[in-house]
This record gives C-alpha cells, sequence and structure tokens, in this order.
C-alpha cells in the first residue's frame, strides 16, 4: 500500500474516526484504525464493537491496499507534523510496519492484519431519513444533559428518540431522564421518520454524533432499526448499537395542570442560583426557593459553611409557598434556555414541576422537587 494524502484532510478524517477508540483495550485490534486506499481516496474506520465511525478523504493512491494501525497515535503524529504538509502512508513488503512520512519526518507504526477487523453490519436499517443538521443538534443540546450515569438502570443511559402523533401532526421527539429530571425536544419527523421503530441511543454515541454535526453540512441522513442507527455526515458515517430495553412512559410524569405560574428573567436567576449555590453542600446541593407575589427568595443553609440568601424579581400573583431544587439540575435547565425569561410551573413543594421556555414550545423540562 503506498498513498499520500494533505495532513488537513487527513488529521480531519483520523480526527472523527480515532474517538470512539478507548484508551485501553483488551483486544488489540480495537485501538487500531482500519485504513483503505483504493482508486483516489483512502478510508478510515475505527469501532469499540458497540459503536463503528467511517470517513475518508482524497488520495492519491500509488498503490491500492488494506492494513490497521494504532489509531490514537497516528493522529497525534499527524496533528504534530506542519500545516500544510503532504503526508505519505507506505507499507512494502520489506518492512512489516507502517511508514509514516512529511518533509523530514519518518515514523514506523506496528500493524495489525485488516482481516481481523471486525465490521459493523448495517443489515435491516430504515431507509435513509434526511433530517436538517440544526434541527439534529437542537434537538440533542437540548435534551442529552439529562442523560443518567447510573448503570443500574441501563435503560436510561442513552436519548430516546421516537416519532408521535400530536394534533395530527407526526412528530420526532427526543427524552432523557435520570429519574430526577427530564428533557424533552421535538420538531416535525421528517420526511419517511413516522412509524419507525422507537430506539434508545447510548449517550457515547449521542456525544459522538452532536461531535461529528459540527463539521456536517445542512443536512444528515438517519436510519434506524431494532437494533441499529446510522448517522450520515456527508463522507462520514456512525452506526451504533442501541440499548436493548424499554424507556419508561415519560408522559406520566410530565405536568399537565400545574397552576402556579412564575415567570423569571432567565439569566438573572441562573446567576443568583449560582452564586447561593457556592455554599451548598455538596452531596444534596439544595436551593431553597420562597416564591411569593413579585419576588423569589433564594436560600441555602450549609452547617459548615453558613448562609446564603438572594432575592430575583419575578412575574408572580399566586399564593406563597416553599420548595427545593437541586442547584446543578436548576443551573442545567436554565442553560437551555434560549429567550430572556423562563416560565416554571408549580402545583406543590412535592410534586414536579414543569419548566418551559417561551420562545419554543417543542422542549419541556420536568424537576423533581427536593426536600428543604
Amino acid at each position: 500500500m503506498k498513498l499520500t494524502i494533505e495532513r488537513a484532510a487527513l488529521l480531519k478524517a483520523l480526527g472523527h474516526v480515532q474517538s470512539v477508540v478507548e484508551r485501553r483495550n483488551t483486544i488489540p485490534i480495537l485501538s487500531n484504525v482500519l485504513l483503505t486506499a483504493e482508486r483516489e481516496r483512502v478510508g478510515f474506520s475505527a469501532t469499540d464493537l458497540d459503536m463503528e465511525i467511517i470517513d475518508g478523504g482524497a488520495a492519491q493512491v500509488d498503490i491500492p491496499g488494506q492494513i490497521t494501525a494504532p489509531a490514537h497515535t497516528l493522529y497525534e503524529i499527524v496533528r504534530k507534523l506542519p500545516e500544510g504538509a503532504d503526508v505519505s502512508l507506505t507499507l512494502s513488503g520489506d518492512d512489516p510496519r507502517l511508514q509514516v512520512a512529511a518533509g523530514r519526518s519518518k515514523f514506523n507504526l506496528p500493524v495489525l492484519p485488516a482481516g481481523d477487523f471486525p465490521v459493523m453490519s448495517s443489515d435491516g436499517l430504515s431507509n435513509r431519513i434526511p433530517v436538517d443538521a440544526g434541527d439534529l443538534i437542537r434537538l440533542i443540546d437540548k435534551t442529552r444533559f439529562a442523560i443518567s450515569t447510573e448503570e443500574t438502570r441501563y435503560y436510561l443511559n442513552g436519548l430516546y428518540v421516537h416519532t408521535v402523533v400530536e394534533n395530527g401532526q407526526p412528530m420526532l421527539r427526543c427524552v432523557a431522564t435520570d429519574g430526577h429530571r427530564l428533557a424533552l425536544a421535538e420538531m416535525p419527523a421528517p420526511e419517511g421518520a413516522a412509524g419507525q421503530p422507537g430506539v434508545i441511543i447510548p449517550r457515547k454515541t449521542i456525544n459522538e454524533a452532536r461531535r461529528l454535526l459540527d463539521d456536517a453540512g445542512e443536512s444528515v441522513d438517519f436510519q434506524v432499526s431494532a437494533q441499529k442507527v446510522r448517522f450520515e455526515f456527508g463522507q462520514a458515517a456512525l452506526t451504533s448499537k442501541v440499548i436493548d430495553g424499554s424507556f419508561p412512559d415519560y408522559m406520566r410524569v410530565i405536568p399537565r395542570d400545574n397552576q402556579k405560574v412564575m415567570i423569571v428573567d432567565n439569566a438573572l436567576f441562573a446567576k443568583a442560583v449560582d452564586r447561593v449555590a457556592t455554599i451548598s453542600a455538596e452531596k444534596s446541593r439544595s436551593v431553597k426557593l420562597a416564591i411569593e407575589p413579585g419576588k423569589v427568595t433564594l436560600t441555602v443553609r450549609n452547617m459548615e459553611a453558613g448562609q446564603a440568601v438572594e432575592e430575583v424579581e419575578v412575574d408572580y400573583d399566586g399564593e406563597s409557598f416553599e420548595i427545593g431544587f437541586n442547584a446543578r439540575y436548576l443551573l442545567d435547565v436554565t442553560g437551555q434556555i434560549g429567550g430572556e425569561t423562563a416560565e416554571f410551573r408549580f402545583a406543590d413543594p412535592a410534586s414536579p414541576t414543569l419548566v418551559l421556555d417561551p420562545t419554543d414550545a417543542g422542549v419541556k423540562y420536568v424537576l423533581m422537587p427536593l426536600r428543604v
């Protein structure tokens, strides 16, 4: 195998695929990236057996071939080469190593046979469903913070992507919850999405897809089956297994008739929560909200660090009450509000609170209160 490729193209493709490779692997081949040189193109593939990312770039291929080389090492070498350099990758019968050369720099890397590299099949996937890249970024960014990190309830360790029909309109909806908070974002379903199976996409896959979206064009192709999902971003593609489990009936916890409505300046409220949370006990991070007409008083008490109190003006004219929340969860939700104000809908101090973004009707957040 012998090829020459521009550093920028090589770095971009390797950057996309190498992030899926775990730093520590008990299976040596999984530490490698598969290089496939043919015609005027070189392709790269990396996998952790649950997810596979492929990408490629234009190259001058003198001798076609396939081989695998250490993914992180190759990426770091290319990253440190001078900008604008042409990089040659050569594997000859004389030396059982991959030679990486650019200018006066030469590296020889150990290789493993391409035939041993596991390839993820895409059998059974649906037809391609085109999704606007900006819409997909919105769905992911508005919800992924609520994905659970606890391994005990594995079916919460991902983003539930499915279609529903609201008022006769099919909607593509993403939901994440960790049992303490819930995030929901939706958009009109793209053509071909209705009727496809709902899937729980693992957190790692969602994070990788979001990273690839930064370099995607205007549209992304999405394919789904009961076992796998696939995103195609131009030349790059991500295929992943989905979580085998049933997502809970999240509609049961979304409040429908919370009558106490508080509207607050989102930025002022978030900064106030952040300030008083400075002295909160790290485990609970609880902040008490004393809500009364015209204002909310935020209080944090810590036996060791003292007490913090701050008042924020609000638009509220109901009866006074007190409710507690995890400060981190409040900051996560306020961080997703796109407009100047946030709308909080309360029932009572022991019931879930609904948080809405007045500028985006397609998102909902639910926060479970704490005892304070």
